[in-house]
């Protein structure tokens, strides 16, 4: 019988490194490199008082979903359990209802420090400043819905706290 021999798992720094490459040309709805996005949640994640395996998840939060790294990359990727179940978490599901989305990030422990910060990102009013009206319109209402389903108040850092109500 032969066991695996453990991999030390991917430094933050290791992983910065695999999802700019992943996301290189890619640019977000202003036209902004995507990796500045990844970058600011990874901050965000770490102003929080996020641990490594978080931060690590943060780099990686859009790679899944936007098809740049497939499901297969990370099962078998030089990452703890902790992160690649965050990366899922955080993975949106093609046709998923908002409430289930919310739901499994809720359900995974260090997934809602992530999804905060992304939110917070996105968020941004400067960010969203240079988009036409209706698309800020839009996407300003759907981050509020997010948050609220996740039990996230406006300013608030909340991490892994249970939400209001719980």
């Amino acid at each position: 019988m032969t066991t695996e021999t453990p991999r030390t798992p991917l430094t933050p720094a290791e992983v910065e490194t695999v999802a700019r490459a992943a996301h290189a040309g890619q640019t977000d709805k202003a036209g902004r490199p995507y990796a500045e996005h990844l970058r600011a949640v990874a901050e965000g994640v770490r102003r929080r008082g996020g641990d490594e395996e978080q931060i690590a998840a943060a780099w990686l939060h859009d790679a899944v979903e936007d098809g740049r790294l497939s499901d297969r990359w990370l099962e078998e990727a030089a990452l703890t359990r902790r992160t690649k179940d965050i990366v899922r978490a955080v993975t949106k599901r093609s046709g998923e209802p908002p409430e289930a989305y919310a739901a499994r990030v809720l359900a995974t422990p260090g997934a809602l420090l992530v999804k905060e910060a992304d939110l917070a990102h996105n968020a941004d009013p400067a960010r969203l400043a240079v988009l036409d009206g209706p698309t800020r319109t839009r996407l300003t209402e759907k981050y509020a819905r997010m948050r609220a389903l996740l039990g996230l108040v406006a300013g608030e850092g909340r991490g892994d706290r249970a939400p209001r109500g719980s």
